[in-house]
């Protein structure tokens, strides 16, 4: 005999049908799903570090956030249609260490192409933080809109995730650049020397580069671009 069947809601999103505020917020909360795969294309393609750890840290989040959640087990709100209990909430967890993790390495590591106005670099550099901050808190609200979650849930999520994401930056990629000769420094080193690592081309691009070589490919694809372009119109020709 079959036991007791459960539901695995990760895209059933229950929302007021007469409200497009209600679905926008219904695809906003969705929107943490989506990041899994692409984390796993920019590792693959990539091979960088800094995103191997970032997409490491989230996955060490969400099972975290399982343990808390059955180690707790508290309900969600009475008002609630969903499943499973409710403390804390991992889509705010979630988006509250994709902010705080991505937000840190934009800051620390990451040098952006200029536009040639120091004020205008500056003002899209902010508007890229806000963004990705307005990101994470609408999808912790729409938590709450949809009825979810309590505020007490989302906040201590939310909280316990940007907590994650800082801490997991601060090991990972601070320490380690600060006091290379700590074992965090130590440790970086053998997570990008070691055999397998090697064989899997494994990179630390910022580390070397201001931009994560991010200019230095686009430079040597142009060169060849135009290089074809070239030998194309003399053959025309």
């Amino acid at each position: 005999m079959a036991g007791p069947q459960a539901s695995l809601d990760l895209t059933h999103v229950l929302y007021d049908d007469d409200s497009y505020f209600s679905l926008a917020l219904a695809l906003v909360t969705l929107s943490p799903i989506l990041l899994m795969p692409a984390y796993a294309a920019l590792a693959v393609q990539s091979r960088e570090y800094v995103i191997c750890m970032m997409w490491l840290g989230q996955l060490a989040g969400e099972a975290f956030n399982l343990v808390l959640k059955h180690t707790i087990k508290q309900g969600r709100p009475s008002y609630s249609a969903a499943n499973g209990y409710g403390f804390p909430s991992s889509h705010s967890q979630y988006m509250g260490y994709f902010a705080s993790f991505l937000m840190l390495h934009l800051y620390f590591r990451h040098r952006f192409a200029t536009t040639g106005s120091r004020i205008l670099d500056q003002t899209l550099r902010v508007a890229l933080y806000l963004a990705l901050s307005a990101w994470a808190l609408v999808v912790a609200y729409s938590r709450f809109y949809l009825r979810y979650h309590s505020v007490a849930q989302i906040l201590w999520g939310f909280g316990i995730g940007v907590a994650l994401g800082t801490s997991f930056y601060t090991v990972c990629e601070l320490l380690p650049r600060l006091r290379p000769a700590s074992i965090f420094g130590t440790l970086k080193s053998f997570l990008i020397q070691n055999p397998v690592s090697t064989w899997l081309q494994i990179r630390d691009g910022w580390d070397v580069w201001a931009d994560g070589g991010r200019e230095a490919e686009w430079l040597r694809w142009r060169a060849e671009w135009d290089k074809r372009r070239a030998s194309g119109t003399k053959k025309t020709s």
